[in-house]
């Protein structure tokens, strides 16, 4: 009975063992399956492009040199259109209207004397001169007169009527040469002369101008809405020709901006709507248009690994402007195109 009994429990363990690998392979096979199926069925998660918005940053900067007398607005403060946002003062500026201006006050005066003329004193002996001039035509003409007369009645010769005459004509050209230096008197300068006083004038006043337009800049005010985005001198500080004192954000006129692979592009279209999420916004959701596409250089390029298969790919900016008006929406804020 015992020798019929072992062969039993030696089978029984055999058999459970080749159960359990059986076991094994059909939940290895099961899970094989099950990865295939999702691996096939699976959809694709979407492609997240990350892009931030921005606003128009302005520079505000003007054409005079000088120190920073005072700033009336600072960093985060809004600003309306007109208001003035610094003063800068140029003691080089003032000195330099000052001669400009008494460079025109001489020049005013040089052509208020060539204007004026010839001085009363030179006029009053011209005319002297043409009074005795006329004086003495009046004398010779007598005088010739009555030689004539007895030239014919024979009483006196040709010689005698021929030097009163003579005289005669002498004194009606010393008369006709004191009238003209008396027209010059009274002419004054010449037209060159007066024309050159008044255009040295003009050269003044060109110089005033100048300078005044350069003050105007004295007090630069804020060309739109806005708000101070960064203010780079401090009060008292020196600032040159054209350095930004501030930068103005124009709020009115936020974007957002991606940097794309140009294999992404098609789906971002030159005048195409398309839906941002803003996740600091609690994931808000908007619409915007694309208004700008440009390629960003060959610095930009995403270089192939590969001689084959690949292609070097381009980055481009795009750009969008939201079509809602969102107010919480600030410069430097993520957000996502899928």
């Amino acid at each position: 009975m015992e020798q019929n009994n072992l062969p039993q429990q030696n089978i029984t363990p055999q058999k459970e063992q080749r159960s359990l690998f059986i076991g094994m392979g059909v939940v290895l096979l099961a899970l094989v399956a099950v990865s295939i199926i999702g691996f096939l069925f699976l959809n694709k998660p979407a492609d997240i492009i990350e892009g931030q918005a921005d606003a128009t940053s302005i520079k505000i900067s003007g054409k005079l040199p000088g120190r920073v007398v005072e700033l009336y607005f600072h960093e985060g403060d809004n600003v309306r259109k007109g208001d003035t946002l610094v003063h800068i003062h140029s003691s080089l500026a003032d000195a330099k209207l000052m001669q400009a201006v008494g460079m025109k006050e001489v020049a005013t005066s040089q052509n208020k004397k060539i204007d004026a003329g010839t001085r009363v004193q030179i006029i009053q002996t011209a005319q002297g001169m043409v009074n005795q001039a006329q004086a003495a035509l009046t004398i010779a003409k007598k005088t010739y007169d009555r030689m004539e007369a007895l030239y014919q009645q024979g009483v006196i010769s040709e010689q005698k009527r021929d030097e009163a005459q003579a005289a005669y004509n002498a004194a009606q050209a010393a008369e006709q040469s004191a009238r003209s230096q008396l027209a010059l008197a009274k002419a004054g300068a010449q037209k060159e002369d007066k024309e050159s006083a008044e255009a040295m004038v003009s050269v003044a006043q060109g110089g005033i101008d100048e300078v005044e337009a350069l003050l105007e800049d004295q007090y630069l005010v804020a060309p739109c809405d806005g708000q101070i985005d960064q203010v780079y001198p401090n009060e008292g500080e020196l600032v040159m020709l054209g350095s930004p004192v501030m930068s103005l954000l124009k709020l009115s006129d936020k974007y957002v901006t991606f940097n794309i692979r140009e294999d992404k592009l098609k789906d971002m279209q030159m005048g195409q709507e398309i839906t941002v999420t803003i996740p600091a916004l609690d994931n808000k959701e908007t619409k915007a248009k694309i208004y700008y596409v440009s390629d960003l250089g060959s610095y930009a390029t995403w270089r192939a690994t590969k001689t084959t298969g690949q292609w070097d790919s381009r980055t481009f900016r795009v750009k969008a402007r939201p079509l809602d008006s969102i107010p919480e929406l600030r410069p430097g804020m993520t957000v996502l195109f899928k």
